[in-house]
């Protein structure tokens, strides 16, 4: 596993637009397509969630109390609230993290969401990336992260690989001085939630990122939060604005993690497990067109690899789907290409296209 420094100007990074997601594929003509591009469930938010946040719109004249939902995040992971720091989505902990910590050697393990590095560039850090191997499964070996480094950062589930670290092998990356940083937010797509670090306090310097946007389909109302140790949530909340969480996002994470929204949550991972099983199920008969799917997937999207990705995803747009670009991940290059897991009838669709755009692609 190589490692490789990441310093460079600009929001893009030395090849690789780190500023890039899954929503630039579905903006503009892009609103008409069949979103295999985002990570986030589809037909969410439940209607009673959609309630709930309704009703707080009463309140809208007073300024954000944050005090009931903190409480809520805080038992639901059996931690006191002041373990938790609510933020508007896990994109602010990473701007927070990046901001607020004092660090000279930060590395980020790659592929993986590109928020965390490039809200430490931005912040004027020089960031090393430790590049997980397709040939091993993009799997970590902690003995390739710097014993220098005193941040370092990982998806678990990892976005885009769709890879589920033990949570052993990741708590064995603590060190005296150095903050661990998980982020966490497609654990609750993960059936029983094996291998979650969050709740832990028995690791030193941990800090566990979740999000409520994925799940529970609000990511246009920015929600998630922080699970640390009290100096460090302090730290990161010194570094956020007045009332950095709107009224409404407040409902939302109160009711996100009521036992009702735990238990249609863990439904919810058993459906998205199956449907991502029959997905690759699907996905495996493209291999003598030279696809190959990147195993075990654990999350909601899967990773492919296949020859003129470019050109089959151009095509997918053409007959109605928009799927991820996978050469903005570091670590990626053209040929990969990120799906999000949906329901039979919408990948059987998608499997149909898909082989239209192969043969499209090699013509």
């Amino acid at each position: 596993m190589p490692t490789e420094d990441a310093s460079g100007t600009g929001p893009a990074g030395p090849g690789h637009d780190l500023r890039h997601h899954g929503d630039a594929e579905m903006r503009d003509e892009g609103a008409t397509l069949t979103d295999l591009a985002v990570n986030v469930r589809s037909g969410t938010p439940p209607v009673w969630l959609r309630e709930r946040i309704a009703e707080s719109l009463t309140g809208l004249a007073a300024y954000p109390d944050g005090r009931a939902a903190r409480a809520a995040v805080a038992a639901r992971h059996g931690l006191p609230v002041e373990r938790v720091l609510l933020t508007a989505g896990a994109a602010e902990a990473f701007v927070l993290l990046a901001r607020a910590l004092k660090v000279r050697h930060p590395v980020v393990v790659h592929p993986q969401f590109t928020e965390p590095e490039a809200a430490l560039r931005d912040a004027g850090h020089t960031v090393e990336r430790v590049l997980l191997r397709e040939e091993e499964g993009f799997r970590l070996d902690p003995a390739v992260v710097p014993e220098a480094a005193d941040l370092v950062v990982i998806g678990n589930p990892t976005n885009p690989t769709s890879v589920l670290h033990p949570a052993a092998l990741i708590a064995g990356l603590a060190r005296p001085g150095r903050t661990l940083v998980v982020d966490e937010a497609f654990m609750d797509a993960v059936p029983g939630e094996r291998e979650a670090l969050a709740g832990r306090v028995d690791v030193p310097g941990l800090v566990v990122l979740r999000s409520l946007t994925k799940t529970w389909g609000l990511a246009g109302l920015r929600i998630g939060y922080v699970l640390a140790a009290p100096e460090t949530v302090a730290e990161l909340e010194r570094a956020q604005p007045l009332w950095p969480v709107s009224t409404p996002a407040l409902a939302a994470a109160e009711a996100c993690v009521s036992s009702q929204a735990l238990a249609e949550a863990a439904h919810a991972a058993h459906r998205i497990a199956a449907d991502r099983a029959h997905l690759v199920a699907g996905l495996r008969e493209f291999g003598p067109d030279g696809l190959r799917v990147a195993e075990p997937a654990e999350g909601s999207f899967v990773l492919v690899r296949l020859p003129r990705a470019a050109a089959v995803r151009r095509h997918l747009r053409d007959l109605g789907f928009a799927v991820r670009r996978g050469d903005t991940f570091p670590g990626l290059g053209e040929d990969w290409l990120r799906l999000a897991v949906r329901d039979r009838a919408t990948v059987n669709g998608f499997l149909q296209a898909l082989d239209r755009a192969v043969t499209l692609a090699g013509s």
